[in-house]
């Protein structure tokens, strides 16, 4: 019992037998990966100015809050002294109040600002632990293979 197309692969591997790599070129280790090692080198890169484009938002957001809490503080404390009819003073009062529960929202806002960056930047940095462990690992192989090639010679 004889297969059909076995006959052909025999011949195909016969014909292979003469096949050498040439891999005496001293940089074909380098070479082997290189490509991918520099687009990694660059993800690495940007993964790192996306941290630290992050945080600077984060600071400003914080900034501009505080500005603002500022200006509120400052508004009541002008106006705490002023001298007015009773109906202007429930007005005030309420506004007043308003704006304590403003700088309230505010103070909450960079609550939620200061966990949502660090958020972002734990994935961010998860992510490129992840990436510089692989450029790690791909530039220690493209190595070992430099070695071998050097020991062959």
């Amino acid at each position: 019992m004889e297969f059909q197309g076995i006959s052909d692969l025999k011949k195909g591997f016969s014909e292979l037998k003469g096949f050498d790599l040439d891999v005496s070129n001293k940089d074909f280790g380098e070479e082997l990966g290189k490509e991918k090692t520099e687009s990694l080198k660059k993800l690495i890169k940007e993964i790192k100015e996306q941290i630290s484009s992050r945080q600077k938002l984060s600071d400003e957001i914080f900034a501009e809050a505080e500005k603002l809490k500022t200006e509120i503080n400052n508004f009541l404390i002008e106006n705490e002294a002023s001298t007015l009819s009773d109906a202007d003073k429930r007005d005030s009062v309420r506004e007043k109040g308003d704006l304590r529960h403003k700088k309230m929202e505010i103070s909450e806002l960079q609550l939620n600002e200061k966990i949502s960056c660090w958020k972002d930047i734990a994935i961010l940095k998860k992510e490129l632990r992840l990436y510089e462990k692989e450029l790690s690992e791909r530039e220690a192989r493209a190595s070992n293979l430099s070695k071998l090639m050097e020991e062959e010679k």
